[in-house]
């Protein structure tokens, strides 16, 4: 009896191998190379109000440590975020989400890996990058302070930018959606002088979609990947996966976030943004060791 590859392998060994995008470069003259697994990025949100870690790493001592227990666990990238974003959110100033990730960006910028700052204010995201964080996640893909792509063209600041809406619809065709946004987003940061070859894409788990229109997206990541840049996906912990699990704590959620990061790996994913980064890369190193038998 002959035995055939299974339609999950052959997904994973095509995911191996196709094409790698050139590497990020940094401001400072580094570069962040893709390679045959997917950039792992860890999260550090120095925040009282943030979906699943609210007010753990709100003062900068803990938040330093813990972006440097992700950056021992193999974080590739650490991202550093002020201010919520989850639904519901209030709006903050930037003085103060200046002086909540100041002195965390300081205090990790010896870090290998390089700091990432988690906002769309243009403001913020210069002064971050004069701290040491070398690329910008706008979380409102330069359209919510144009001015954030003109700081990433002057700097040399690769962008991650993210789809988002104030409210989900679902009506919408959300992949035609997700795309018509985000290339809107290309063009405004091109025009601002930002290289296409430094650009990251996210589709915006969680941020005014429905959870099927999440789930959509996830399984047909690569569909966005068609526009020519690396995409970023970023569902760890989020209420999605809760409401297919059960499980109603953010970090009860740790198993469907895998489950749901390794389909978005096999369906293009370059990037993965986490909480638990440990766990993540060993995930990842089993489904490697599979994908690359012969």
């Amino acid at each position: 009896m002959a035995i055939t590859a299974s339609p999950v392998y052959m997904r994973l060994l095509q995911r191996i191998m196709q094409q790698m995008f050139p590497p990020l470069h940094l401001p400072g003259g580094r570069q962040i190379a893709f390679g045959e697994r997917p950039l792992v990025m860890g999260i550090i949100n120095v925040t009282p109000d943030s979906f699943s870690d609210g007010g753990l790493f709100e003062d900068a001592e803990t938040a330093i440590d813990l972006g440097l227990r992700l950056a021992e666990e193999g974080a590739d990238i650490v991202d550093i975020g002020g201010e919520s974003t989850r639904p519901g959110h209030v709006a903050l100033g930037a003085e103060e989400e200046l002086r909540r990730v100041m002195p965390v960006i300081e205090g990790l910028n010896h870090l290998a890996a390089p700091i990432s700052i988690d906002t769309y204010k243009a403001s913020i995201a210069e002064d971050a990058i004069k701290a040491g964080a070398t690329i910008i996640n706008d979380v409102w893909g330069a359209q919510r302070d144009p001015a954030i792509a003109e700081v990433a063209a002057r700097t040399g600041a690769p962008m991650v930018l993210m789809h988002n809406r104030d409210k989900a619809d679902a009506s919408l065709a959300i992949i035609d959606e997700v795309r018509r946004f985000l290339e809107r987003s290309v063009a405004l940061a091109t025009a601002s002088g930002v290289p296409h070859s430094q650009i990251v894409l996210d589709p915006g788990i969680g941020f005014g979609k429905t959870p099927e229109q999440n789930l959509i997206l996830i399984k047909h990541l690569q569909k966005l990947r068609d526009l020519g840049c690396p995409v970023l996906l970023g569902v760890s912990r989020k209420s999605t996966i809760g409401l297919i699990t059960g499980q109603k704590m953010p970090r009860d959620r740790l198993a469907g976030s895998i489950a749901a990061n390794l389909q978005g790996v096999i369906a293009g994913a370059d990037i993965i943004r986490v909480h638990d980064v440990r766990a993540h890369l060993d995930a990842l190193k089993v489904w490697a060791a599979i994908g690359a038998l012969a």
